[in-house]
């Protein structure tokens, strides 16, 4: 966010008057503002906690120095940059491509931290992983000719040690050279440990110097650092500041554990929210904007989860996931693992006799000469009719052309056993390695999926203060509408409404000829224009408030209110940006006059940065949902959804709006008066791939394919009545518009 820059900010009023308000100072009252929320944010945490706060250069010096203030420096853990975008488009000096993430914790003593690794590859040019070993053990350098499909890769150490330790320094034999440490230097490990290593076939000559073998596969990983360069930010953003999911997921993983509690003060677009859901963390978040809340709960309640195998069932999440592990192999642990020199003692001796096996071959029928290729005999030429014989680490691979049947049969049991005793040692080796624990990469259950467990959205009311010239005395109580409160923007919204009329299905208009204001009286607070339509009709509008729905009352007394006016008006209209259930249902019950239901444009909330809209039109109609309730002989009960009953402008009376404008309609069986829970959902106008395919494709679940037909009508399943003994419809239009008709089982 720039400093006092309006365009940065979402088109809320109450976001636009409280930035107006908050930043007037500038950077000043910005860092005010952010000091004050990580002042609450230090009393939150836990003694092991982290709080991690994503900045851009522009202020990052500064938020260090409150982090600081307020955690102490003695707490400061990271600086984290991380790529948010590839290039830097249009930049007229250096490219800015990175973010920063700038780590505190609660108390560094006590902080909980795990481990998260990067996973090597070959491919990359700074790899020193350029040898492989084919299936046959066979070692040689890269080339873009080899088939990688069954190599093995592996980089080749020094065996010398940096340092000097005296136990280390010794001369040992290696593939029939003498190897001794340079003077000042002494080798990695001990002379058990060389031993070691060299039975099982880790240690090789390069020269006259002696190399130990590191295999990929056992030192795949490397430990995260504070640069992440493969955090480019979401291709495709729901939000301007939305951030890469695994820059989210790896500040999480590194500092929780499943079950913990997560708390993200400035929602977004609800990114931590959605990653701590899917790994099984707690969390809150909060904003100021609400349409932050939405999109958040939006993109929780669409998403779907991989579900990750519990380490301990019974329980729950406390008990953690199953994660893939690694082994980390180092010289090391294979100088101090006694389980080698019990494989080599069972099983080298059948190596030695396979061995000699071949050479008794060799010698029988002497082939060609032969030219050594390894160790210490590297280039000398051997003569098998002159009873020459191979030794173990010169036994070719593959035979040559000229070896007779026998021969080849010999030398593939030395390779057999050559193998059978290197896959045990490799077993002892991995048995014997550390494992790294990979915290990001747990078991996946591919035959379950997950989605966003229950949540709650709550919302406190904007307060709204005025001048002390501008107070008013306090109405009477009982003449004040519950949580409705008193809206400044009932002129603007007047106004609006009489320039844009309501527009209705197929393009036809509700237009005004004239809508005035209804001058302040304290017994008609609920109607709040009045005016006439084109054909001549008087008509009164009451509009709902600005930051709850239009409920019950206001509906009563609006009625009420009308009916003291002379002439008495012929249509009342409910202007709205939500409507309460209830009221909706109370509005559409209404005899004796039209009564309407318009939908608000939501953009009617930002005053004078109101956004550009593709179209101008701010009030759509509402129909009603016409739906009628069957009791079936068996008892149970069914619903079929009739359509929408639209207002004609041309005849000036509601219309069946029939079935062909119900693009998807929901019921739910029991309604409780507070949630509505769709127990069936169906998609009557949806076409091919439309509809519960889409909804099968983006959760990845398994559908009766026997049932779907079911589901693309206007009549439910047979159901049983609940215990409320009552029923909610929704139903949205072709236009996206939404209604809702509650019903009695009665």
């Amino acid at each position: 966010m720039k400093d006092k820059s309006d365009n940065d900010l979402t088109q809320e009023p109450e976001m636009l008057k409280a930035f107006r308000d908050t930043w007037e100072l500038g950077v000043h009252s910005y860092l005010t503002y952010i000091r004050d929320r990580l002042k609450l944010a230090k009393d939150l945490l836990n003694s092991t906690g982290s709080i991690f706060v994503q900045i851009s250069d522009e202020n990052l010096q500064h938020i260090r120095e409150i982090l600081d203030e307020i955690f102490g420096r003695e707490n400061f853990v990271c600086q984290i940059t991380f790529r948010k975008t590839n290039k830097a488009l249009g930049a007229k000096l250096i490219g800015q491509v990175a973010d920063y993430i700038v780590w505190y914790a609660r108390d560094k003593k006590n902080l909980k931290y795990k481990d998260l690794f990067d996973i090597k590859s070959p491919d990359t040019e700074s790899s020193s992983f350029k040898w492989i070993e084919d299936e046959n053990g066979n070692k040689k350098r890269v080339t873009p000719e080899d088939n990688l499909e069954k190599a093995r890769f592996f980089t080749p150490i020094p065996l010398a040690s940096s340092g000097y330790t005296p136990s280390c320094t010794f001369a040992f034999d290696l593939y029939g050279s003498n190897v001794e440490s340079r003077v000042g230097k002494s080798w990695s490990t001990t002379k058990t440990g060389v031993e070691r290593a060299k039975k099982v076939g880790r240690l090789t000559l390069m020269g006259k110097t002696p190399f130990w073998i590191q295999y990929l596969d056992e030192l795949c990983t490397v430990p995260l650092e504070n640069i992440w360069d493969d955090t480019r930010g979401e291709l495709q953003k729901d939000y301007v500041v939305q951030t890469s999911h695994k820059v989210v997921e790896r500040c999480l993983l590194m500092t929780t554990d499943p079950s913990d509690l997560v708390l993200d003060i400035t929602c977004g677009s609800g990114t931590t929210a959605f990653v701590a859901e899917r790994w099984g963390r707690r969390w809150i978040t909060c904003d100021t904007s609400r349409i932050a809340v939405t999109l958040a709960k939006q993109r929780l309640m669409t998403a779907s989860f991989d579900y990750f195998e519990l380490k301990y069932p019974n329980e729950g999440l406390r008990g953690g996931f199953i994660y893939k592990t690694v082994p980390h192999v180092t010289l090391k642990s294979i100088a101090n693992n006694p389980d080698i020199d019990h494989i080599y003692d069972s099983l080298h001796p059948k190596i030695e006799a396979a061995l000699t096996q071949l050479n008794k071959e060799l010698t029988t029928q002497p082939p060609a000469s032969f030219k050594v290729i390894d160790g210490g005999r590297k280039g000398e030429t051997l003569d098998f009719s002159k009873k020459a014989e191979l030794l173990e680490w010169e036994v070719p691979f593959h035979a040559p052309e000229d070896w007779n049947e026998a021969q080849v049969k010999a030398l593939d049991a030395f390779h057999q056993a050559r193998i059978a005793m290197q896959k045990q040692m490799d077993e002892a080796i991995a048995a014997h390695a550390d494992q790294e624990i990979l915290y990001d990469k747990p078991i996946i259950n591919k035959n379950r999926l997950r989605i966003s467990g229950p949540f709650t959205v709550e919302a406190v009311p904007f307060p709204s203060v005025k001048a002390l010239d501008e107070a008013e005395a306090l109405d009477e109580a009982d003449a004040s509408i519950a949580r409705t409160g008193e809206s400044g923007r009932k002129h603007d919204w007047m106004a609006e409404l009489a320039k844009t009329g309501i527009r209705g299905p197929n393009g036809q208009m509700i237009n005004f000829t004239d809508l005035e204001l209804i001058p302040y009286d304290k017994d008609m607070q609920n109607i709040h224009a009045i005016g006439h339509i084109e054909n001549g009709d008087r008509v009164v509008v009451s509009f709902g408030p600005e930051h709850a729905a239009l409920e019950q009352r206001q509906v009563a007394n609006a009625m009420n209110e009308a009916g003291n006016l002379f002439p008495l008006p012929k249509m009342i209209v409910f202007c709205a940006f939500t409507f309460d259930p209830e009221a909706a249902k109370d509005i559409d019950a209404i005899k004796g006059i039209t009564a309407l239901k318009a939908q608000m444009n939501t953009d009617l909330l930002t005053e004078d940065l109101k956004k550009a809209r593709s179209s101008n039109q701010s009030f759509w109609l509402m129909g009603q949902p016409d739906v009628e309730v069957h009791k079936l002989k068996d008892g149970k009960y069914q619903v079929e959804v009739l359509g929408f009953d639209y207002f004609d402008t041309v005849k000036g009376e509601l219309i069946s709006g029939g079935k062909s404008k119900i693009a998807m309609w929901s019921l739910d069986t029991d309604y409780d008066e507070r949630s509505l829970f769709p127990h069936q959902v169906f998609f009557p106008i949806a076409g091919k791939g439309e509809g519960w395919e889409k909804l099968k494709k983006n959760i990845r679940a398994e559908l009766d394919e026997t049932q779907l037909e079911k589901f693309h009508g206007t009549k439910s399943l047979p159901f049983e009545a609940g215990d409320n003994k009552k029923i909610a419809v929704k139903i949205i239009d072709d236009r996206g518009i939404e209604s809702l008709k509650v019903m009695n089982l009665d």
